[in-house]
This record gives structure tokens, sequence and C-alpha cells, in this order.
């Protein structure tokens, strides 16, 4: 029985994409690395590529965090502070669960982005629901970012 792991994506099979990876023993995240090169405007967000996808229990997600010497060194942020990536991402209609890293440039230069660099890091976590949560069997997950809704 599979737990929880990283997989590429389809459309990078023959890419040579790197799974995420520990580096220390005492390390939370697992490092994320670009699938391609991409260049970080100044001001704006930007989408890093990933080529890769997690799978996990139902009541866990992979919370997604800017590396912090990769942040500070180059003045990017996660535009929405931390990631969340749900376990029924995995394999959706529209992106098959591609990982994609959503990052703000607050600097005044371009930043390169080189295929292979680490720029994230993942890191599994359980959570909880409430009493008499409202959510049926049912309610499938249709398709891919923001496919929860916007209401």
């Amino acid at each position: 029985m599979r737990l929880r792991g990283f997989e590429v994506v389809a459309d990078y099979q023959e890419q040579e994409i790197n799974l995420p990876t520990r580096k220390t023993i005492a390390s939370a995240g697992y490092d994320i690395e670009a699938s391609e090169d991409v260049v970080l405007a100044p001001h704006k967000v930007s989408i890093i590529p990933t080529g890769i996808k997690a799978y996990m229990q139902t009541d866990e997600y992979l919370g997604i965090h800017i590396r912090s010497g990769f942040s500070i060194k180059k003045s990017l942020s996660l535009i929405n502070s931390q990631g969340v990536i749900d376990a029924d991402y995995y394999n959706n209609a529209d992106n098959e669960g591609h990982i994609m890293i959503a990052v703000f440039n607050h600097g005044d230069q371009n930043v390169d982005i080189e295929k292979g660099m680490r720029i994230a890091q993942g890191i599994f976590y359980k959570y909880l629901t409430v009493d008499d949560d409202l959510v049926s069997d049912n309610a499938i997950r249709q398709g891919g970012i923001g496919s929860t809704g916007e209401k």
C-alpha cells in the first residue's frame, strides 16, 4: 500500500525530472526543483512548473514552501504564502496534479530560474475536520488549480 510520495507527470516523462528528496535526516521538507527554465519578471507573479505530482492519504495535504535561502537571496515569495496541494489534486482531469509554484518577484530585476534549481520544499501534513462536516461523499474534484471554487 502506497501512503505518500511523488511521481513525474506524463508530459515530463522524457525530461529527466528529479523527484523531491530530503537533504538531511532531520529535514522536514522535500526539495522541489524547477522542471524548465523560467524568467521571473520584476513585480509580477510567475508560475514555475515542477513536472511532478504528489499522492497522499485523504486526510493529508502537501504544503508548498519557498526555500528560505532562495527567497532571501532573490527577493521572492510564494504569492499565497503557502501552497496547499490537496490529496484529490493528484491525477485530476485538468492537469494530472502537476504541481506548479506561483512566485512573486519583489525585486527590480528579472530572476532567471534554471531547470533543476531547487525552488521550494514540500512538507506532508495531517489535517482535522469539524464535527458534522458538510462535504458529501459525492463531492469529487473536477479540475486542477482553483477547481474547488471561488466563493
